[in-house]
Order: structure tokens, then C-alpha cells, then sequence
């Protein structure tokens, strides 16, 4: 009963008159006209203060869970400033002493940004990665030996390291390439001299070479990009380009033993005969063709390889000529050794010729490099016909 009065007396301080609005607190208050009011009013008053506690509760949630956030972003942002900070530790350029820098086959970026700062070419290995990034020059950085200051500003390295004229002693091997043209430029950027190399040529290549090669380096150097200007010795350079050769041909699975000379020796002549990829298969078939009917090859790029000349230079005479052993036209089987050092797509091709019966064919543009094969002698003098038309109307 005194918990009904004291709940009463609370109540009646928002009691209102008849007309709605709030009754002085001087005058007494009206009696309810039950005790189901008064508890009615009681329990209205609790939802009250029920929703206004759990109003304040999610507003201070709010607050607080928008206090982490602000936080969280403010953190971000310092970690942000304090990464770029750390990216941009650069040197302002343009660079001091100059220095010889290498960048090695194969190397990665980051690899070359650890070396360019132990050389103290650049100032942070992340100044230079970020100017390759920002370049978009992550696949086009040359190995070579470039020519750069101490001290450099990272995007000046990342322009001359992307520059090919700028790379300098290292050797570059083609598909095509004679071992006379390689050996003679591997003598001038190693700076090592010709007569070292000779030494070893006329030695036969004495624990360079593998027997099947005969003694001749012919069709054995491995095309790619090789830094002669590190080695010390002409045998060094060139074991190297022979064993990265026979590491490929192991890999490619070519018969060893004398199959793989003449594998090498096909290929040499489908590489030195077209400039298409489509067409080395073709070729290899038209020559195990002729060998296996005996007949001479007549290959004009193996004449003109034992006569050191080009083919397009050749004379009647030395076409003719019969003490020159690559001579195709008069001597059958294959010449004595390959004419060149043939890349991947020859040997492949050398390795699995095309089905056809094809024995003739000739390259009737020599700017499209279009061939046409036949099996058919008379097919082939019109095909003859069609390029020297070709040859008048180009020359």
C-alpha cells in the first residue's frame, strides 16, 4: 500500500487537467479513478525509461564504434604515409662516378634492385622496383653490362637498363648464326684475344666439343644472351655456349650419338633455306626425301657456305665447283657438317618432318618469304620462273 501511494504521488507530477495541460505543481493533484490506472500509469512510465536507457545505449555504441573506425582509417593513413616515405628513398640524380653494372640472363627485378643497391647505384631496392612498376617495364629489363653513375636516380636506371643499345658485352646468339660470326664477336666484346679462340678451333675442341661433333663447333653454340665480358678465358666462353647447347638438346629428347649430328646438320639447312617457321617441317621432309632416293640435295646455302660466300652471290663456277665439300649440286648425302646453329622450331622439325612427297621447292618471294613445294620437276621450273619474275620486278 505505501509502494502504491509513493507511485501515485510520482505519477501525479505529469498528471494533466481536463483540458490538457499540466496542473501547477502548487495544486494538489486529482485522485485516479482506480488503482488499474495507477498501475497502468506505472508500467507506462517503466517502457519509458526502459527505451530511453537503450536509446542512450546504442548511441554510445555508435559513437564508440565510430571512434574505432575513425582510428582504424587514421592508422591506415599513417601506414600508408609511412610506406610511401619509405618508397620514395631515392637519390635526386643526376649521379657520380660512373660504374660498369651487370644485369645477368634471366634475373629478376628484384634481383637486379638488391645489386644496384650493394653497388650503391640506387638508393632503396623499392625506389627502383617502383620505377619498374610505374614504367610497366618488368619484362624488358636487358642483360648486359650497362654503363651507369653511383647514386642515380631510379627511374634514370630503369631508362638505360631498358634500352638494348645500351648493353654491352654480352654476346648474342641467333638461330641461323655461324660459328665463325659468333666465335669473332665473342672475341671483340670479351676483349679476350682471336688467336685464343683459333688455338682452340685448331685443336678440334679438345674437352669442349662431344665426339658426335666431329671436332667442329658448327651447329653447336646455343642461341641466347651470354656475358663474355665476365669470362676470363676463350675456352670458358665457348664450353659455356656448347653445354648450354647439349642441356637443350637433352631437354628437347634429340637422339644422341651421330643422330643428333645430323638431326643438327638437317636443321641447319631448313633454318639457312626459308624465313618462315611454317615451312622448316616441309623442307626437312623434301631433304630425307632426296636422300632416300639418292639424289643430290642441291641446296645453294651449302654451297655458298663452303665457298664463305652468300648464296645470293654465288657464281656458276662455284656451283660447279667439286673440291668444295658442301657443294650439294654435285656431291649426295649431307654436307659434311651443319651450316649454322639452328634454333628450337628447325630441330623440332629436323626431329619430325611433315608427311608429303615433295623433292622440289623454292621460295618464290623473298619478301613475304612465301615457299611453294611440289614433287613435280616441271611444276618446279614454273616455280623457278615465278621468282626470278619476282627478282626483275624487285631488283
Amino acid at each position: 500500500m505505501d509502494q502504491d501511494l509513493d507511485d501515485f504521488f510520482t505519477d501525479a507530477s505529469h498528471l494533466v487537467d481536463e483540458a490538457g495541460k499540466p496542473i501547477a505543481s502548487s495544486a494538489p493533484p486529482l485522485p485516479p479513478k482506480s488503482r488499474r490506472e495507477m498501475r497502468r500509469r506505472r508500467v507506462s512510465v517503466h517502457r519509458k525509461r526502459l527505451t530511453t536507457a537503450l536509446i542512450v545505449l546504442v548511441i554510445l555504441a555508435l559513437l564508440g564504434g565510430g571512434g574505432w573506425f575513425v582510428a582504424q582509417k587514421v592508422s591506415g593513413m599513417s601506414s600508408i604515409v609511412s610506406a610511401t616515405k619509405s618508397v620514395a628513398e631515392d637519390y635526386p640524380g643526376p649521379g657520380g662516378s660512373e660504374v660498369d653494372f651487370t644485369v645477368e640472363t634471366g634475373q629478376s627485378a628484384d634481383k637486379i634492385a638488391e645489386n644496384l643497391v650493394k653497388a650503391d647505384i640506387v638508393k632503396s631496392a623499392a625506389a627502383f622496383t617502383q620505377a619498374v612498376a610505374v614504367a610497366g617495364v618488368q619484362n624488358q629489363l636487358f642483360p648486359g653490362v650497362f654503363e651507369l653513375k653511383l647514386h642515380m636516380q631510379a627511374s634514370d636506371v630503369v631508362t638505360i637498363l631498358t634500352d638494348s643499345s645500351k648493353a654491352g658485352g654480352f654476346l648474342e646468339v641467333r638461330s641461323g648464326d655461324k660459328a665463325a660470326d659468333v666465335i669473332t664477336k665473342a672475341a671483340t666484346l670479351s676483349s679476350i684475344k682471336k688467336s685464343d679462340f683459333d688455338a682452340i678451333i685448331k685443336d678440334k675442341g679438345s674437352g669442349i666439343l662431344p665426339s658426335e661433333a666431329g671436332g667442329n663447333f658448327e651447329g653447336w653454340f646455343e642461341p641466347g644472351s651470354y656475358n663474355v665480358k665476365g669470362k676470363s678465358s676463350a675456352k670458358e666462353i665457348l664450353k659455356e655456349l656448347v653445354d648450354q647447347r647439349i642441356a637443350k638438346l637433352d631437354a628437347m629428347n634429340v637422339p644422341t650419338g651421330s643422330e643428333r649430328e645430323r638431326i643438327l646438320n638437317i636443321a641447319s639447312i631448313a633454318e639457312a633455306e626459308v624465313n618462315q617457321e611454317e615451312y622448316y617441317s616441309k623442307v626437312t621432309r623434301v631433304i630425307e626425301n632426296r636422300l632416300a632416293k639418292g639424289m643430290t640435295l642441291g641446296m645453294d646455302t651449302t654451297v655458298a657456305y663452303g665457298a664463305n660466300v652468300s648464296a645470293s652471290d654465288l657464281t656458276n663456277a662455284q656451283l660447279s665447283d667439286k673440291s668444295n665439300p658442301y657443294n650439294t649440286r654435285v656431291h649426295t648425302g649431307l654436307p659434311p657438317t651443319p651450316i649454322s646453329n639452328p634454333g628450337d622450331n628447325a630441330i623440332k622439325a629436323a626431329m619430325s618432318p611433315a608427311s608429303g612427297n615433295w623433292l622440289y621447292f623454292v621460295t618464290v618471294n623473298l619478301d613475304t618469304g612465301e615457299t611453294k613445294f611440289t614433287a613435280d620437276s616441271s611444276e618446279f621450273d614454273g616455280y623457278v620462273k615465278e621468282y626470278k619474275q619476282w627478282e626483275a620486278d624487285n631488283s
